[in-house]
């Protein structure tokens, strides 16, 4: 019998699962996958954070809680605290009520959510997003009725910032354009300004009336900090102009089933705040009426107390900090091998990714002969990586160099 849907042509499989989908598929001893964008311990599992089952145990013994829906903007505390954490404590756009915050699904639904908002209710239907940059950033801006430009920003021979090119792309921009920007540890590259380029951005973005939306999905993940890593936003946030800030709390709390997120609009005035969260409510009631409950009680119960948000922090550092001693150990291995090439970017770049700059075929060629397994464009996942597969990595790097140049 034929079928209704008899016409509909299979989809190729996501470029990032499936890697985890062939690492599966390999009965190989030594395989590595260097894929997942989840972070994962030594010994190579996945880990939740112990402040995470203690304040999951809270919620559970609390008798008083219900499963009631909540509001369409979700729970007040973690909205409050959600703003609190990315724009400081001490923020005058908070104290001022120039903040409207809406709980969302992770980082891609408060993405999605504030790009239908803009399409429905900002002048300009053009948003500038990096060149690389996630693989679903440009299919959730193209969805919402966006269209797409890319602006330069990494740098293959340098494996750095192309930060000329970026400011000549931003400087030819239409006035108003959106301009997307990762608030630290670039995805996929691990590329980030310093300080003193990210002030020039901000120079350019306010000068041409760009209106800046940062994706924050590593915060406190790619230092160790959470100050540190939400510096490029505060200081934004800081000129008392406008931006937008997708908010995920997958990485840093381990909360990436939970689906915890919010999306932040901040305005020149509480009133405008106020209206604009009204129409982001409708944004929302269509798409699927309110967020869920649980992963962001566990959010506002560690943020609120201050035993709890000390012990994160703590937990935090120890996931960033493994990671940048991953960075270091593949550095000094790949050194000691001779393996040809300047092979510094893998300690300059920060966050879980490392842009280590093979090509497709060498790519190729490790997950044949080395079943190491990773995205074509040779990103690989620091978090994926333990003492003991480093070696492992190392020699397929360097016969991958030495044999395809």
């Amino acid at each position: 019998m034929d079928s209704v849907f008899s016409s509909v042509a299979r989809a190729p499989e996501d470029p990032i699962l499936g890697v985890t989908a062939a690492y599966n598929n390999d009965p190989s001893p030594v395989k590595v996958n260097l894929g997942v964008g989840a972070y994962r311990t030594e010994e190579g599992k996945p880990l939740v954070l112990d402040v995470v089952r203690r304040a999951e145990q809270q919620l559970v013994n609390d008798p008083s809680r219900v499963k009631e829906y909540i509001p369409i903007v979700g729970i007040a505390d973690f909205n409050k605290l959600s703003a609190k954490l990315i724009l400081g404590a001490d923020s005058p756009a908070i104290q001022e009520n120039r903040v409207a915050t809406i709980q969302c699904l992770s980082g891609t639904g408060s993405l999605r959510v504030g790009a239908e908002f803009l399409k429905k209710h900002y002048n300009q239907s053009v948003i500038y997003i990096p060149k690389p940059t996630w693989g679903n950033h440009p299919k959730v801006f193209n969805l919402a009725g966006l269209s797409v430009e890319y602006y330069r920003y990494y740098d293959p021979a340098t494996r750095g910032l192309d930060f000329q090119g970026l400011l000549d792309d931003l400087r030819a921009a239409p006035s108003g354009a959106i301009v997307l920007l990762h608030a630290c540890a670039h995805n996929p590259t691990g590329v980030d300004p310093t300080p003193e380029q990210w002030e020039q951005i901000r120079q350019l973005i306010r000068s041409r009336s760009l209106l800046p939306f940062f994706d924050s999905a590593y915060q406190g993940f790619a230092s160790g900090s959470l100050d540190t890593d939400a510096q490029s936003v505060r200081t934004f946030v800081a000129d008392g102009g406008e931006c937008l800030i997708a908010q995920s709390y997958a990485k840093n709390m381990g909360l990436y089933g939970e689906r915890v997120g919010a999306l932040s609009i901040v305005c020149k005035s509480a009133d405008v705040a106020s209206k604009v969260e009204s129409q982001v409510k409708l944004v929302v009631r269509p798409m699927y009426s309110s967020p869920p409950i649980h992963g962001a009680s566990i959010v506002a119960t560690i943020l609120k107390s201050s035993d709890m948000y000390n012990d994160w922090t703590v937990e935090l550092k120890g996931m960033a900090d493994r990671i940048i001693s991953m960075r270091h150990q593949l550095f000094e291995t790949i050194k000691a091998k001779g393996t040809p090439g300047d092979w510094s970017h893998i300690i300059k770049q920060i966050g879980m990714f490392t842009f280590t700059g093979l090509n497709q075929e060498q790519v190729a060629f490790m997950t044949k002969d080395y079943h190491i397994y990773m995205t074509s464009d040779g990103r690989i996942s620091m978090a994926g990586l333990s003492s003991k597969t480093v070696p492992h990595l190392a020699d397929a790097i360097h016969a991958a160099v030495t044999r395809l140049g």
